[in-house]
């Protein structure tokens, strides 16, 4: 009876030793592992939507097995995503291209006016943020996914900067109702600082990036947007950059910026 007691206890106590063990494993692995769609952003390969899109249409394998929404995983894992493996880690990098009207700010490698190989950068990266295909000027690359957000996160009121053409004569009345606010899209845009340049030129900083937002704002007030073009994002000027041609930011810029972003 005793022998049967003590058999028992012991019985219990290695299936509690089991349990605390799987429960420690289970804690340790969970502190280690990350949402999948966060890894792929973090390695550059594309923003978090568009790696929830690529789950959804099963083009991304972990170890071998399709993955599924809301999966975590780590570098220790086997990442193809299209074909193509993920690498564990790669060297950040923020790039300011000059995009030509005609480009499209999307990663979808079927577009054949996709930015990505536009750029033919040698490391996967993404745009940060959008500038229509209609549109020339400042947009930024990167392959690091922590710094998307924070600029793309819009109550921050991070400036943007842009020239504009249209197709006629600029008023102070224009001027004056663009600065205070215009009614688009079931919302009055914010505040902003419109600067006449000349007779159908006006510089504008947005603090906001509605869709298609200058256009819209222009057609409100019966006029016609005929150029756009982006010079600034935060303390990232164009500058004299060429149409079509990029450049890596410097060490002194990517401080600034990320300054600005916190």
């Amino acid at each position: 009876m005793n022998n049967g007691k003590k058999n028992k206890e012991k019985s219990n106590n290695k299936t509690k030793d089991k349990i605390n063990n799987i429960t420690t494993a289970e804690k340790k692995s969970d502190n280690s592992l990350m949402r999948l769609n966060k890894f792929l952003s973090d390695r550059g390969v594309c923003s978090r939507r568009e790696a929830d899109r690529l789950v959804e249409e099963g083009l991304v394998l972990v170890d071998g097995e399709v993955a599924v929404m809301g999966q975590k995983v780590d570098d220790s894992m086997e990442i193809i995503v299209k074909g193509v493996p993920v690498s564990s880690k790669s060297t950040k990098v923020i790039i300011a291209l000059n995009k030509p009207v005609g480009v499209e700010c999307t990663t979808d490698s079927t577009n054949p006016d996709n930015i990505v190989d536009f750029v033919g950068y040698p490391q996967r990266i993404y745009p940060i943020g959008r500038l229509d295909k209609n549109s020339q000027g400042l947009i930024l690359l990167t392959n690091d996914g922590s710094i998307v957000n924070k600029i793309l996160k819009g109550s921050n009121y991070k400036e943007k900067e842009y020239i504009v053409t249209v197709d006629k004569p600029i008023t102070d009345e224009f001027v004056q109702k663009m600065s205070k606010g215009v009614e688009i899209l079931d919302n009055v845009t914010r505040p902003c600082k419109v600067t006449r340049l000349g007779r159908h030129s006006f510089d504008i900083i947005l603090t906001q990036g509605l869709n298609r937002q200058i256009r819209r704002m222009c057609k409100k007030l019966g006029y016609r947007v005929q150029k756009l073009k982006r010079i600034r994002i935060l303390n990232i000027e164009l500058g004299n950059l060429p149409v079509g041609k990029y450049r890596e930011l410097t060490e002194n810029e990517i401080k600034k910026l990320n300054s600005l972003i916190q």
